[in-house]
Parts: structure tokens; sequence; C-alpha cells
């Protein structure tokens, strides 16, 4: 038990100095703004992770690698084949599946490693961010940094990463059984939707930690109104585009119609409504599926020039920075895109159109927070 000081008491310089010392001021505030910015850190390393996710995941669609495992064992499958027996063993259920007897009948066993690799590191990527994932959120709650309120935040991102791997699953089986060569497009699509969608709310929630509570609040009062529904329609159509953009690989639509501006020298190709039933002609036509993602990519390039100018007009100067960043990056991405349909999308382009795609994301998402909360003393003239 303390001993009881008095109320009278000396003073000495070695009084003073045998006192434990006063908490300095502002000490609790300088540690929960250290707080803050260390899981807007981790945060971003994870939304670089989940980019990198879509990359490799790109890059296996493309090499025509998603199907090489052809179970779903999250715990165990960590461990690649560790013997000849073990890789035999792998090779014969993947010559079980209709890919493999449909399209790679014959293939040797060092071609089979060759694509097996792929999917097993774009699996054990996944595995990774989950684990930073799990580290990180362990730390920050035992050390007691996380802010009020933003523990539910955190599990959100946490809650999506595991139902990214079980759509993952869902997606692989759509392959693996009748005649399917390939994985459904609609559920590559809801997969790279979600993993978009994980990033989005990273990096979000990032920038938002940077800032305190009081800060945000005034912000708030100083949202943008004029540009805020249009900073939220380019986002929106942003990832829109991003989904059509997996829907033409699901089905290799950017590998034909290979001429720009028309297709095949139409406008619109005669084949585009070939497809029964009906509406699967915009999930599997290559012809419309192509043509939707090219219109919706011109509707989304007219989107960020309005919303370029608008951003002028309202003369704040961090509004007119992201809404001509987000034009840039826009116009490249457009580019892009010709030049890799133009060349029947090659790894190396194609990656490059989809790290620009998500570029753009995050450029459309930063714009949407700078309208709701614009920061302070931005104002430009002209």
């Amino acid at each position: 038990m303390s001993k009881k000081r008095a109320i009278f008491e000396e003073t000495t310089p070695e009084a003073a100095a045998a006192r434990p010392a006063a908490p300095a001021p502002g000490a609790a505030d300088a540690a929960r703004r250290r707080g803050r910015r260390l899981i807007s850190a981790w945060m971003l390393v994870l939304a670089a992770m989940v980019a990198a996710m879509v990359l490799v995941g790109g890059l296996t669609r493309l090499t025509d690698s998603g199907l090489s495992i052809t179970e779903w064992k999250p715990i165990t499958g960590a461990l690649p084949p560790m013997s000849d027996a073990a890789w035999d063993s792998e090779f014969e259920k993947y010559k079980a599946i209709p890919e493999y007897e449909l399209v790679n009948k014959g293939m040797s066993l060092s071609e089979f490693k060759y694509i097996y690799w792929w999917e097993w590191g774009h699996r054990q990527l996944g595995r990774l961010v989950g684990l930073v994932w799990a580290v990180g959120f362990a730390f920050f709650a035992l050390r007691k940094m996380i802010p009020p309120g933003w523990a539910g935040k955190m599990l959100l991102v946490g809650g999506l990463g595991g139902l990214q791997g079980a759509i993952g699953w869902w997606m692989v089986s759509s392959g693996l059984h009748g005649r399917m060569v390939d994985v459904a497009s609609y559920r590559l699509a809801t997969h790279l939707g979600l993993a978009v969608a994980i990033f989005g709310l990273l990096v979000w929630f990032s920038w938002q930690l940077r800032r305190d509570g009081a800060w945000m609040l005034a912000a708030r009062r100083r949202k943008l109104v004029s540009l805020s529904g249009v900073s939220h329609g380019l986002m929106a159509l942003v990832f829109v585009q991003i989904l059509l953009g997996a829907l033409v690989a699901g089905i290799d639509a950017g590998r034909g119609y290979v001429d720009w501006p028309l297709m095949n020298g139409q406008f619109l190709p005669s084949e585009s409504f070939d497809y029964e039933p009906f509406w699967t002609n915009f999930f599997e036509n290559p012809a419309l599926v192509q043509f939707i993602h090219r219109m919706v990519g011109y509707l989304v390039m007219g989107f960020a020039v309005w919303t370029f100018l608008k951003a002028r007009r309202s003369g704040h100067a961090g509004a007119k920075g992201w809404a001509g960043l987000a034009l840039a990056v826009c116009a490249l991405q457009v580019v892009l895109g010709i030049v890799t349909v133009m060349h029947a999308a090659p790894l190396n382009l194609a990656i490059l159109h989809q790290l620009g795609a998500l570029a753009l994301f995050a450029a459309a998402i930063r714009l949407r927070l700078e309208c709701l909360f614009p920061a302070e003393e931005k104002i430009a003239r002209g």
C-alpha cells in the first residue's frame, strides 16, 4: 500500500527527484496519433499485397494455370508436392478434369509444374495476406492501440478476406466438371470484384486513419456538395469497368477482335447476339463482351473529363489536383487498353492494363475522399 503524502511536505531537489515524473502534456494524444499512423501503414501494406494478389491472379488466368490445383486445402495445401510421387499424384488429379482432356492432353510433367507453381503462388500469397492481417490485428488489439469504432472495420476487412478465399474455390470448382476448360466468367468477375472492393476499403480506411475524429468532423462540414456525387459516380463506373474487364479475361475476349476503333471492320460485330439463351451473350460471347468493355471505357473517359472540368470550377485545389490525376491515369489506361487489344493481350501489356485499373480506382477513391473531407486552406482561384 502506498504511503500517504503529507499536506505540507518538503520540496527539496532530492525529494522532487524521488517522485515519479508526471506524464508530459499531450502524451496520450501523441500515443493515439502514433497508433493511428501505424494502423494506417499496416492497411496500406495490406492494400499493396491485395494489389499484388490481383496481378498474380491475372497472370494465373492468362497462363491458363488456375485449374492446375484441383482441391481446396486451406491449411495442408500450403505445402507444395515434396516428392516425385506427390507430383505424380497431383498430375493425375489434373488429368481427370476437362481442361486436360480438351486442351492440354499429352502435357508433360514439367509443363504441368509450370502452371502448378503459378496457382500455388497465387494461393500462397492469399495465405500470406491473411497472416499479415491476423498478426497485425492481434498486435494492435493486445497493445490497445485500436481507436474507438475501428475494431469492427478491421474485422470487416479480415472477414471479407476469408470470404474471398471461399469465393476463389467456388470460382475454380466451376472449371472442374462438365466440358468446362476455364472457370465461369461471372465467378471470375465476382472473385476479382471482391478483391478490388477489399483493396478500395483498405485505401479508404488508411487515409481516414491519418486524420483524427475532430479534423474529420470539421472537414465534413466543408464537403464539396457539387462534386461529391460526381466523384462517387466516377468511382462506381471504374469499378464496373474492372468487372467487365474480368469478363473479358474470363473468356479470352481480349485476344480476338484486334483492330481498333472497329471490331473486325464493324462497329458492333454481327455475331454479338448469336448465343442461346440470349442472356448468355452478355457473359460468354467474346464479341459482345469486348464491345461492352470498349464502350464503357469510353464512358469512363468522358466522365473523367467532366469530373475534371467540374473540379476546376469548384476552385478547390485538392479536388482539382486529384481530378486531374484521375483524368491522366484514365487517359493512359484507355491508350494501354487499345494497345493491349491490338497486340492480342500479351502478358506484359495485360498486366500493365490491370495495374492501371487499380491505379485509376485508387485515384477515384482519393478524389471521393477529398470531396467528402476537403482539406482546409486549399482554395485556388482560376
